[in-house]
């Protein structure tokens, strides 16, 4: 599913227009992009948590020519799906 029929589903359940639901779409991811780049953490009970983490630094290889090189630490951003999330795709 891609951003356009995500969009599509949500107005009919919501029952909105398209352009409403594309426009707090957007806002909303917007919003959970800023707030892990500012290093908070966004909690969706029963979905999930998006947060930032560090990823340290680490040697790995050049594919083409499998000379050795350094991978600089950086920050990742990172979802844990929540309980409910879980249950919904592997039930028990």
């Amino acid at each position: 599913m891609n951003k356009g029929e995500l969009v599509d589903k949500v107005a009919d359940k919501a029952d909105v227009t398209k352009k409403q639901a594309d426009a707090v779409l957007t806002a909303a991811l917007e919003t959970i992009m800023e707030a892990v780049s500012s290093d908070d953490k966004v909690t969706l009970v029963g979905f999930g948590s998006f947060e930032s983490r560090d990823r340290k630094a680490r040697e790995g290889r050049n594919p083409k020519t499998g000379e050795k090189m350094n991978i600089p630490a950086t920050k990742v951003p990172a979802f844990s799906a929540g309980k409910l999330f879980k249950e919904k795709v592997a039930p028990k």
